[in-house]
């Protein structure tokens, strides 16, 4: 058994301090001091714990990216973001060809389990499946119909679906999976989709609505679009891009002021996440990244760079959000939505913790209750 003192604990709606969490690879408890034998003590000198951050929404990092479909970027991907405190993801694919995609789906198939930093916890589809009206970043050349048989051999590890509801064949789709693969989040996300298209696709099977403001239609006074949907639906969850580049401190606010705990940060990040400035690549298309931004050639934005403690740090200074609410954004909500026990620091739960001291700054990562990150100067 190991533990962590000296701590201000975040669980729930509260911030404990004087208490010590005790762990193996499961959280046991959190309680006073005790004379039990630990094998290490952790002191967090008065930093904050809480549970590890969960991305829903990430294509790649540290030079690497998912796409590449090699086992060698998984690991590299999973153990950069150790230092963003991220212990949990979701490994995000693209629009690319169809074999790009299956090769993509093969290797996280396959190597998922070898990872040695944050958990694969399965996989994003964000396309193929998308309107070709609403493409953003992803190749429009690649953008096809709903099509079941690329993704049936990799079911057990999709996890989660953006697609567009409007297009043709999708409504078979939706409710296929809905009744089949119940585990699957199924997302509207690059659609053109009207207010009553998406509402009506609720009904369907679509729960929750991808980098919400970006790639779909917006709100307007006359036609209130997905953004109108999300906000007059208390049940639908989304995620939303707080680099401040993909959206405004209003919008932000925002957000959180209309879907509470139905709201999930995510990075969106590509290759050049945790990298310098410079040239690279997504989904095969050239991307500049200068000042925060991830640029295509023709001046749409290409995913971004955050980091998903930068995110925290710009939602609670920007919004209303306590820091409770910021840290249940990217732990306990994404958690409950894919079901997984992880999110919380209750007996029974993952050890996936993370320290972070008042700058959101990334002290320590451990995953499953071994610390696989350790900031240089703690």
């Amino acid at each position: 058994m190991k533990c962590i003192i000296n701590a201000k604990i975040i669980v729930e709606d509260e911030i404990l301090e004087g208490k010590t969490l005790f762990f193996d690879n499961k959280i046991i408890r959190i309680d006073e001091k005790s004379n039990e034998d630990v094998c290490e003590v952790i002191d967090a000198k008065n930093n904050y714990v809480s549970a590890g951050f969960i991305d829903i929404h990430i294509h790649g990092s540290g030079g690497v990216d998912v796409m590449d479909a090699t086992p060698e970027a998984l690991k590299t991907l999973s153990t950069t973001l150790l230092k963003t405190g991220t212990t949990s993801f979701l490994a995000t694919t693209m629009t690319m060809s169809s074999q790009e995609i299956d090769d993509a789906l093969q290797n996280i198939q396959e190597h998922k389990k070898n990872v040695t930093g944050a958990h694969v916890l399965g996989v994003h589809l964000e396309g193929p499946f998308i309107n070709i009206k609403k493409h953003g970043a992803q190749n429009k050349a690649y953008v096809q119909m709903v099509n079941f048989q690329l993704i049936e051999a990799y079911m057990d590890e999709v996890k989660m679906i953006t697609l567009a509801p409007e297009v043709e064949g999708s409504e078979a789709f939706i409710k296929k999976i809905k009744a089949e693969y119940p585990h699957v989040i199924l997302s509207s996300g690059h659609t053109d989709a009207t207010y009553e298209e998406t509402i009506e696709s609720f009904t369907w099977g679509i729960s929750h609505v991808t980098h919400l403001f970006n790639a779909m239609s917006s709100y307007h006074h006359r036609k209130p679009g997905v953004v109108g949907a999300v906000f007059d639906s208390e049940d639908i969850t989304c995620d939303i891009i707080a680099d401040l580049v993909h959206t405004h401190p209003s919008t932000l606010e925002l957000a959180h002021k209309l879907k509470g705990d139905k709201l999930m940060l995510i990075t969106d990040a590509m290759r050049a996440g945790c990298m310098k400035c410079g040239n690279y690549d997504l989904g095969g298309r050239k991307v500049e990244v200068f000042e925060g931004k991830a640029i295509l050639e023709d001046g749409t934005l290409a995913g971004s760079v955050l980091k998903m403690n930068e995110a925290m740090k710009n939602m609670c200074k920007h919004t209303s959000m306590s820091l409770q609410e910021v840290v249940g954004a990217v732990t306990k909500i994404p958690a409950q939505k894919l079901g997984v026990k992880k999110g919380i620091l209750q007996k029974g739960y993952d050890a996936d913790i993370v320290i972070f001291d008042k700058n959101f700054s990334i002290i320590s990562t451990i995953i499953s209750g071994e610390v696989k990150y350790k900031c240089l100067d703690f």
